[in-house]
């Protein structure tokens, strides 16, 4: 159910290390609460741990995407220090976009071949986490043509926009369009849609504009300030999430509503201080949870075949709550060993191909001068 996620091309060197670590905790919190969601027992589904799980775990895509936005900014906001026009940078959104798109079906694809023939074409077609990273980036492609500035405002005027018409959405009704095609827009338990999923996204392009335009001596100041939002945040959304009236026709504080967008980017905004602070003051060296955070695509990819697909569906629905940690902390640690092995590969490729260059070279040379002696 989870992009971005993932950061998804492979980590740049001197990017900002408290991002992976954000990245990282969201895919700790999202390997619990499928391994909760998929083997728990039905009739503990309604129980403290299960609940607590999935309160958790809904947090996890709200991070991912946040991040997603971040990392959007970051690129445009590159080519814009590069001297790319206003064009450039937009294409270069787009090719994010087409990039995540392309990702999105395959996955999808994959997931589709795995289970034949116990699947149906239309898991083919599923709103998931990466389709609407792909599309909610296409849409959010035009901000290129700003300024990083500019980026600033607007976009954080798109999120509140984006959260706030949610329930008007939901409100309309949408069946005489294909199921597949109002899946990317309209509020759904089973997909991510743009309303209201993509305000985090708009609200990380904006807070990625912001770091873009941050000094190094300022960073501790702006992340004292992104904390007090947290807390302001998290209070104003529990305070007019609980009032007796509504100014919308329908609402669900759970599907669509702005409160709980606003609780949730709240808490974005303390986990992303506390993983500041964490790599600014923490132990240097190996981190379990930056490491996860540098390769979340494959441990997202890798991991919903293992805990959805057939491979471990003996058990599904079967297990105790602490049958169900102990699960958890079992694919934690399968899926840390995916990611080392994720970044031990191509340098192991690099190094072989390395120790070969020299001989081949030598070769080639060889051959260049008999064939000029001739």
């Amino acid at each position: 159910m989870f992009e971005s996620l993932p950061q998804l091309p492979r980590p740049e060197p001197g990017r900002l290390r408290f991002l992976d670590w954000s990245r990282g905790l969201a895919v700790l919190i999202m390997l619990q609460g499928h391994v909760f969601h998929a083997f728990s027992r039905n009739g503990l589904r309604e129980q403290g741990p299960y609940v607590i799980s999935q309160l958790f775990g809904g947090q996890g895509p709200a991070i991912f995407l946040f991040l997603t936005g971040i990392t959007l900014a970051f690129l445009i906001d590159r080519r814009e220090r590069q001297g790319l026009g206003r064009t450039a940078r937009w294409r270069a959104a787009i090719e994010r976009s087409a990039y995540l798109w392309v990702l999105a079906f395959l996955f999808r694809a994959q997931l589709w071949l795995f289970a034949y023939p116990g699947s149906n074409w239309d898991d083919l077609f599923k709103v998931d986490i990466l389709n609407c990273m792909g599309f909610a980036i296409a849409l959010f492609s035009l901000t290129a043509l700003l300024s990083t500035a500019q980026r600033v405002r607007v976009c954080a005027i798109l999120g509140v926009a984006i959260a706030g018409l949610a329930p008007l959405v939901s409100s309309v009704n949408w069946s005489w369009l294909p199921s597949g095609v109002s899946a990317y827009f309209v509020p759904n338990y089973a997909a991510f849609a743009f309303f209201p999923w993509a305000s985090f996204i708009a609200f990380g392009l904006s807070a990625g504009s912001i770091l873009r335009m941050t000094r190094s001596e300022d960073m501790s100041r702006l992340m004292q300030w992104a904390a007090l939002g947290g807390i302001v945040l998290i209070l104003a959304g529990e305070y007019f999430s609980n009032l007796p009236y509504q100014i919308y026709p329908k609402s669900e504080f759970w599907l669509n509503g702005p409160g709980l967008v606003t609780i949730k980017l709240g808490v974005i905004l303390l986990v992303v201080p506390f993983a500041w602070m964490w790599c600014e003051v923490g132990i240097l060296g190996w981190s379990m949870v930056s490491q996860l955070g540098t390769t979340s695509l494959i441990v997202y990819w890798v991991h919903i075949e293992i805990v959805y697909g057939r491979w471990l569906g003996l058990w599904h629905q079967s297990f105790t709550a602490l049958e169900c940690a102990l699960a958890s902390l079992g694919v934690i640690a399968l899926m840390v060993g995916v990611s080392l092995g994720r970044r031990s590969f191509p340098k192991l490729v690099q190094r072989r191909s390395a120790a070969r260059i020299p001989e081949h070279a030598d070769s080639e040379l060889v051959f260049a001068s008999s064939s000029a002696g001739d």
